[in-house]
């Protein structure tokens, strides 16, 4: 025997496995169920998540009700319903969604926007669905004499809601006469004119010794002066009485005596003293 017939020929490669058909047809059938169960809950969801959203929407845990808002800082001579007037000119008088990122600032701006609030403090939000708005109000410091009636104004001349007075309540403020003027804007912005501007200031600084004066009106009267024409404010009595006031609040001329010098004189009268006292005018005997 030759070597090389001794050799081993080389084993031949197995065959390839052909594909079974079963195999195949099953695993067919097991991706189209994976398929099948995929669009089962997609078509589920579809149908089913509408409903949950509603009812979740619709949840008082979710959604801030108007009755649900609570107010604080409503001054007492206000008589308006704030909350109820601030959310309806706002739009915001129905069912709002406590996840609104901006619902804070919306309801902000709504009570900011009403002309008796001088300022919004603060505004929580609580879960479930409620909310605090705490707010400073504007306090009336003069009416204004106007065609027709009485404007009420606040310390800085901001037009306030006139109809929250009554003819007896607007009568215990000091009625601001010799303004030629009507408001240049709506309730709640500065009337336009600084003649009532500084008749309230002037109002605001003698409050305190209004009733006891038992003066009706703050009166402007225009005077002429070695610089030109200049504004001077009367206070005036029912019986006729007047006491000259002078310039408004900071406005003093030189050699005037300053507000509080004034008003330090105002107390030391009563309704009984002389006819016309004049404040710029040093004090007798001094």
């Amino acid at each position: 025997m030759t070597p090389n017939s001794r050799r081993r020929a080389p084993l031949p490669e197995p065959p390839a496995e052909e594909p079974s058909v079963w195999r195949a047809i099953l695993a067919r059938r097991v991706g189209l169920g994976a398929v099948a169960v995929v669009l089962a809950a997609v078509g589920l969801t579809a149908f089913v998540w509408p409903q949950v959203a509603k009812r979740v929407g619709e949840s008082d845990d979710v959604v801030l009700l108007p009755d649900a808002i609570e107010l604080r800082g409503q001054a007492p001579w206000v008589k308006a319903d704030i909350r109820a007037e601030a959310l309806h000119n706002a739009s915001l008088d129905h069912g709002l969604p406590l996840h609104d990122p901006e619902l804070a600032n919306r309801l902000a701006r709504a009570f900011d926007m009403h002309p008796w609030v001088r300022q919004v403090v603060k505004v929580e939000l609580r879960h479930p669905a409620a909310a605090l708005v705490e707010v400073r109000c504007r306090e009336p410091a003069a009416m204004v004499g106007v065609a027709g009636g009485l404007l009420a104004v606040d310390a800085e001349g901001v037009v306030l809601p006139s109809a929250d007075f009554t003819a007896e309540s607007a009568a215990a403020y000091p009625r601001l006469a010799g303004i030629e003027s009507s408001p240049q804007g709506p309730e709640g912005a500065r009337w336009g004119d600084p003649a009532v501007e500084e008749g309230a200031a002037l109002a605001h600084c003698i409050a305190p010794e209004w009733t006891k004066l038992g003066m009706s009106e703050c009166r402007a009267v225009t005077v002429s002066t070695a610089q030109g024409q200049a504004r001077v404010w009367e206070l005036v009595g029912a019986d006729g009485r007047v006491i000259v006031f002078g310039a408004a609040p900071g406005r003093e001329p030189e050699r005037e005596p300053s507000a509080a010098a004034k008003i330090a004189r105002l107390r030391s009268l009563d309704s009984a003293s002389a006819d016309k006292v004049d404040l710029r005018d040093p004090p007798a005997g001094s």
